[in-house]
Parts: C-alpha cells; structure tokens; sequence
C-alpha cells in the first residue's frame, strides 16, 4: 500500500480534496431536503406533498445524470479545469436560491440550477482520477477517492442537522460558502498537457455532441449502464425516501437507550418522545465508509469488478430491506449499515470499470456516462417513489385515511384538515398518545412494503450484472 501511495499524483490528491467540500456540501443539503420539502410535522419545511418531492427530485436527478454525458465530452475538448470552476459558480446561486424560495418554482429553480452545477463538476473531477490512476494502483487510488465521498457523506448530515435546527436557510447558505472553498482548490490544479490520441480537442462542437450520443449507444456499453440502473435506482432511495420514512415510522428509542442518549444534538424530542434525527441515523452509512473503505478495499481489491457489482448490489438490497421491514430503530440502523457494506464493494468498482474501459483523451466522456445508470434508474425510481409513497406510507395521508374509513369524521369535515393536523385528529378522535397512533397505522396499512418494490428492483439488476459478465467473457473470447 504504501508503494502504491508513493504513485499518486498532485492532481488525484487536488481532485479529492474539491470532492470533499463538493460532497460535503451535496449530502449536508441532500439528506434534509426531503423533510424540508414534504415533513407535515417540522413546522418550518415547506409542507409540499411527496408528489411534489417526487417531481423535484426526478427532475433534479435527471439533468444531473443526463448531462454529464455531454459535459464529459467538452471537458475533455476545452479542459476539467474550466468545466470545474463553471460548476463553483452555479453551486453557490443554486444554494442561495434554496436558502431564500419558498415557493414551489423558486425552490425548484435552485434545485435545479444546483442540478446544473453537478453536472458540470463531475465529468472533470473524475476524468482527473481516471487520469492519474493505472493498474497499479486503481483499486487503492478509487477505495481512496470512494472513502473521500464518505468522509463527506459522514460529515454533511450531522452538520446539516444542527443548522436546520438554528434555520433552514442556514443549511443551504453554509452549503454555498463550502462550495466556495473548491475555487481555491481549483487554483492549484492544471490540466495535463494534451497527447496526439486525444481526438476530442479537435471536434467541433456539434461532433463532440454526435460522439458523446454514438459511444452511449454502443450495445456494450448501453448494456452495462441499462444493468446498473437498478442499483442505482434501489440506493438513491437513502436519500429521497429513508429520511421520511425514519422521520415518520421508525421508533428509535431502543437506540436512545442503547446508547445512553439524553436529550440535544442527537436525541431531539417528537409527539413520539426522544427520537434520533433521520439524517443521524442515516449518516450510519458516511461512518462506516469513514472506518471501513480501505479495510473492504483491501479485501476485494482481488475481486473482479463486475463480479463486485453483483454482490455488492445484493448486499445493498438487503440492507433495506433490513432498514425498512419493522419500525425498531436498531434494525434500521443495523439495515443501514448493511447498505453501506454493499456501497463500499460496488461503488468504487463501477468507476473502475468505467476507467478500464476508456479510451485515451475520453476519460471525461467515459466518466460522465457514470451518471447514466442515474438517469435511466434513479429518474424513474424518483419520481415512482415519490408516487408510491404519498400512496402506500405517508403518514399523514394514511391518518385521513383511516379517519375516512372508519367514519370516525365526516367528509366535509375531513376536507378540511390539513397534512400537518391529521395525525392530531387521529389522537383525538382515537383516544390514542402519537406512539399508539402510529403503531395503528402501521399494522392496519404496511407502510413497510414501499420497500419490497426496490429491494425487488436491486436484486434485478444484480441478475442483469452477472448476466452481463458471461456475455462479456463471451465478447472476449470471441475477440481474442
């Protein structure tokens, strides 16, 4: 490891020192969003429904995977070091806007613009990594640069945590002035020189755009990217809906209590009596690849890549399916662990992979087709999750549901309690503490079964992975 270490440059260490105040600023704003968007019990969110979550998050997830398969072809034709300093400048107005819109299209500008951002960073930064790794030293150089996400991931949440409790314009304000901090990094990085093969410099743009399509679409590669969107599809899930979904149903005063938690930073009080954050206990994930990526790199580094996928996706399925199959707090912080085990032997290799595979002078195309699984199963996954949950575990819409079903309120009546006072109705017209309440809805309507559909849609796409690999094995067999 350590002669290994010896071969990294100045432009892997540059490069991960910017997605750490990238990322840091990312998972800080993104675990929140979604209660900040569609709590009905923080009564200083925005109080949208999950639809209207679903639609924000889709359309936010969708130009930051589509575009970087674009972006990543004129990072490569006019330099990651432009592509990278656009991106700072559009991260910094897209987190102010969301510090200060409260209406749904000016909140969902800033998303969007923040979208924007992300993918114009992505292509170059990776290209860099791509760039500065070999053989060698690819699985250590990518266990490295996936223990930096997690650093970030680790960080942002708990800080995201404490600020939100100050003001929710403080979250996305502390997130545009981290962001900042990468334009000093970027002053220190150059971008290497060009070779004779990099023929992306010498396209128009229109050929540029006409390439990036063309390379997508080879069945190869398609197929790869097709295979991997439900993962994706199935992880992304952390973050859009675990939040509200521990917010609302997991009872985590068995973690409280293991731990000997007392009331303040990490233990906030509720109608259900002390509760663990959601975005503490989904920062579970961030810690374990703080403390564990390069003890699973090292294990795995001998494991084929797409071998590592399948497995990896298999885990990551589980581990919700831990998360979110009761309401004990200790199992969804066991469930989450879990996924993070399955992140730390997949994620690091679908980026390897991705490198092996490209060409000279393309690494920021190839690396930008690294949001295409995105695109393609995080999109769809996004914005049917947010669907399906305001259907199947929306706390408050179960609430006005049984209220309805049982007669206990008349229809004009009921038309006329909002999200944020149903689940005080239900107290009321049931007789029952918030505790008793929720546990009513939970065993009467299964909140938990939001989580068969993706735990189904990840163990698909760990079938389409080994699939993939004896076609492959075939492909190259048949080449050689």
């Amino acid at each position: 490891m350590i002669s290994q270490l010896r071969t990294l440059t100045r432009p892997f260490w540059a490069a991960n020192a910017m997605e750490v105040f990238e990322r840091l600023a990312y998972y800080g704003a993104r675990v929140v969003v979604p209660v900040y968007i569609a709590s009905s019990q923080d009564p200083n969110g925005l109080h949208f429904d999950n639809r209207a979550k679903g639609i924000i998050l889709t359309c936010w997830t969708l130009i930051q995977s589509v575009l970087p398969m674009f972006v990543g072809g004129f990072a490569d034709k006019y330099g990651r070091r432009a592509t990278m300093a656009s991106s700072i400048g559009l991260k910094v107005a897209g987190y102010v806007l969301m510090a200060t819109q409260r209406s749904f299209w000016g909140f969902f500008l800033g998303c969007q613009v923040l979208a924007v951002a992300s993918a114009f960073f992505k292509p170059g930064q990776q290209a860099t990594l791509a760039r500065a790794l070999d053989e060698r030293n690819s699985a250590l150089g990518w266990g490295i640069f996936y223990q930096v996400v997690g650093l970030a991931g680790w960080l942002g949440p708990p800080v995201a945590g404490y600020l939100r409790r100050l003001s929710w314009s403080w979250v996305f304000l502390a997130c545009a002035a981290i962001v900042g901090l990468n334009g000093l990094v970027l002053l220190t990085y150059r971008d290497p020189p060009p070779s004779a093969d990099e023929t992306m410099r010498t396209r128009s743009t229109w050929g540029v755009v006409v390439h990036s399509v063309r390379t997508m679409l080879r069945p190869r590669l398609l197929a790869f990217l097709v295979a991997m969107s439900g993962f994706f599809g199935l992880y992304f899930q952390l973050f859009d809906s675990m939040p509200n979904f521990i917010e609302e149903w997991i009872d985590s005063r068995d973690v409280i209590a293991l731990f000997g938690l007392r009331e303040g930073w990490l233990a906030v009080p509720t109608p259900r009596g002390l509760q663990v954050p959601p975005e503490l206990l989904i920062n579970v994930e961030g810690t374990a690849i703080v403390v564990l990526m390069l003890p699973v790199t090292a294990m795995t580094a001998k494991l084929g890549r797409l071998p590592a996928l399948a497995i990896g996706g298999t885990v990551v399925s589980m581990g919700f399916l831990l998360a979110g199959i009761t309401p004990m707090g200790l199992c969804a912080l066991f469930g989450i662990f879990v996924c993070a085990l399955g992140e730390m032997i997949a994620a690091p290799k679908f980026w390897a992979y991705l490198a092996s595979i490209a060409p000279r002078g393309e690494e920021a195309l190839y690396m930008g087709f690294t949001g295409a699984p995105a695109a393609i199963g995080v999109t769809s996954a996004t914005y049917a999750g947010g669907f399906l949950y305001d259907r199947i575990s929306d706390k408050a819409n179960l609430a006005l549901r049984y209220l309805g079903e049982h007669h206990l309120l008349t229809p004009e009546v009921l038309a006329t309690i909002t999200r944020t006072q149903a689940m005080a109705e239900l107290q009321r017209a049931t007789q029952l503490d918030a505790t008793q309440a929720t546990q009513l809805l939970w065993d009467t309507y299964h909140p938990h079964m939001f989580w068969l559909v993706f735990v189904g849609l990840g163990l698909a796409s760990s079938v389409a992975i080994v699939l993939y690999a004896r076609a492959a094995q075939r492909w190259e067999a048949a080449k050689s």
